[in-house]
């Protein structure tokens, strides 16, 4: 019941509310009207409350020093005001505290959408085969060995390894790859991922709590565990305000006989400037980046991103798009156009939903080309497709598919080993049962990734490559984006790994992702800053920053940024603690008294606020 008050009351509705009563108690004493009861009560009540509660709780719960806050500071102000009978100032401090919780709360506050979004991808249910028929079971029911049939556009609801069947799986989810993987009996698949076409049967490795998913959850959840929340420059300074506070009112008061001036020192003494220099500041860098399209959700990110110094980027869909798209058309067939080779292709992988067949269509349709419809069409799940075309067979699929059907694949030896030393995807095409030509299919570097590293690189930063795509498609992307230190072939843990090694060298790693798969190794890094247009919800959520735009050129103004931050707080700390000085000298002469002392302590936090609203103006 207590807690659901103190919430109530240190919502933003109630401390408005306070505020307005503060304001009309200081209008009723400028004008010199007297009422029965003072509207600063209101004030005292509504931001005094959760004050008190906020420092007795730190008392009971904090261990050794941690107990003497800011708040515990504050409450004894507030509370040696009333005493005195001066309303405005007590109800002045607990309302300033009031407003740098709230202000520090809108911008350290995460949403946990991500992780609900997560563990939807765990089916609720899976099809068990056992003695030759077919159930559907609960998933807690299923257990390491059991045999599992998934259909096509199901998602797999347990590790294991393919028994029968075979397919292409969209694993992006666990390692960020943009192309589906082709499987067959023999080949391990992760829980979570998407069954695309063939109906498989698996034998399950791992169930439960053990599986690839249920492990990619609990990864980010420990890894957000392990970052504590910012802890404000007050409280870090309380340990010292609080004792030299009370000493400095009591020798005023032995020395004066004056318990106003005692009282005055305590006033004046409140670090409420010191509470907003940090939230003020980083609502205003929040702001500046907003309007840039970059999305910071805490103090802590900035502050740490001006430290960093290493960059580690993901491949897929950070430094490129994230689709296929035909990078290379290689006729082999002198007997064919380079036309009536397209327009044949294009015709044949009309009919087929698979990625890569789109991206042929578009290509074709990006030449030009008008693309018939092929007589008869059939797939061959893992392999490729076969279609009839103006009374040719044609054949579109790997060298599994080509081998089966007796295509000789010598005269290609040569461009499918190129392709492939640049870890591209490749489709043979055969008309007739010959080979006509190869097509392959490459990942887009953004335009902006080798201008972004060569910044990154010229401000001190070093850049890495993590990813879960294959050595030579990340060898051959990082080359060209002008990255030197690469690691691939990396599943979620191991991409979480190769950020601890980096921190454990002393690095303050900053880690840029867009996919799911992502998701941990963004908590784990020191800042984590999502691709947010492209990226997945789970990965924004997860992330400290979303580059809205997928601009990753912003990372080296978030940079700047962070800096100009940390220098403006610093600035209005040095600021407050000035006037304070100045505040406690003019009370021990007897020149202020509480109400005037409040007045000058809100000068302070006004100039505090000023100076952080210059911040949202910068350019960088």
């Amino acid at each position: 019941m207590l807690k659901e008050l103190n919430d109530f009351l240190a919502g933003v509705p109630m401390t408005i509310v306070g505020g307005c009563c503060l304001l009309m108690s200081l209008a009723l004493r400028v004008a010199g009207i007297s009422v029965p009861a003072d509207p600063a009560w209101l004030s005292v009540i509504i931001c005094g409350i959760p004050l008190l509660y906020l420092a007795l709780w730190r008392v009971v719960s904090n261990k050794g020093i941690s107990k003497i806050s800011s708040a515990l500071l504050i409450s004894i102000a507030m509370i040696a005001a009333i005493a005195i009978g001066d309303l405005f100032a007590a109800g002045e401090v607990a309302f300033i505290m009031a407003l740098g919780a709230i202000l520090e709360e809108k911008t350290t506050e995460r949403a946990r959408k991500g992780l609900r979004k997560l563990i939807s991808l765990v089916p609720k249910t899976a099809r068990k085969i056992e003695d030759g028929r077919e159930a559907a079971v609960p998933i807690e029911d299923v257990r390491v060995g059991d045999t599992l049939r998934i259909l096509p556009g199901e998602s797999i609801p347990a590790d294991g390894v393919i028994v029968s069947g075979s397919t292409s799986i969209d694993q992006s989810v666990m390692t960020g790859e943009s192309l589906p993987v082709d499987k067959e009996a023999g080949d391990e698949v992760f829980s979570g991922t998407m069954n695309l076409y063939g109906s498989v049967d698996i034998t399950v490795g791992k169930a439960g709590h053990d599986s690839s998913l249920e492990q990619l959850i609990r990864l980010i959840e420990e890894a957000d565990r392990k970052k504590a929340p910012i802890q404000r420059i007050a409280d870090k300074a309380a340990s010292y305000l609080v004792p030299a506070a009370l000493i400095i009112a009591i020798f005023a008061y032995i020395l004066t006989g004056d318990i106003v001036r005692a009282v005055t020192v305590l006033v004046v003494f409140c670090p409420c400037a010191l509470v907003l220099a940090t939230p003020t500041a980083i609502m205003a860098a929040i702001g500046q980046a907003a309007k840039k399209g970059v999305i910071v959700k805490s103090g802590e990110a900035l502050e740490r991103m001006g430290r960093a110094d290493t960059v580690a980027f993901d491949k897929t869909g950070t430094l490129t798009y994230g689709r296929p798209t035909v990078s290379d058309v290689l006729v082999i067939d002198p007997a064919v156009s380079g036309f009536a080779f397209l327009e044949a292709v294009a015709a044949a992988e009309k009919r087929s939903g698979h990625p890569l067949a789109r991206a042929i269509v578009e290509y074709a349709e990006a030449k030009g080309i008008a693309i018939p419809d092929s007589s008869s069409f059939s797939m061959e799940a893992g392999k490729g497709m076969e279609a009839s075309f103006r009374g040719m067979g044609i054949l579109c699929g790997n060298r599994r598919m080509m081998e089966e059907h007796g295509v000789d694949l010598s005269a290609s030896e040569e461009a499918i080993s190129r392709l492939g030393e640049e870890g591209k995807a490749i489709i043979a095409v055969a008309f007739s049962g010959r080979i006509a030509g190869i097509i392959g299919f490459s990942d887009l570097l953004r335009a902006e990734s080798a201008d972004a590293v060569s910044a990154l690189a010229a401000m001190g930063m070093h850049c890495t490559l993590l990813t879960g795509d294959n050595s030579r498609a990340a060898r051959y992307m990082a080359s060209r984006a002008g990255i030197q230190d690469v690691r691939s072939d990396l599943l979620p843990v191991q991409k979480v790994e190769a950020v601890s090694a980096m921190q454990g060298e002393g690095r303050i790693v900053a880690m840029v992702g867009d996919g799911v798969n992502d998701a941990p190794a963004l908590k784990a890094a020191d800042i984590g800053i999502a691709m947010g247009a492209m990226g997945s919800d789970i990965a924004v959520e997860a992330a400290d920053i979303a580059l809205m735009g997928d601009d990753i050129s912003r990372i080296a103004y978030l940079k700047r940024l962070s800096d100009a931050t940390v220098s403006t707080i610093r600035l209005s700390i040095g600021l407050s603690l000035c006037i304070n000085a100045v505040a406690i000298v003019l009370s021990l002469m007897g020149v202020l008294t509480p109400t005037t002392g409040a007045l000058v302590h809100n000068a302070g936090s006004v100039s505090v606020v000023l100076i952080a609203a210059l911040l949202y103006d910068r350019e960088f």
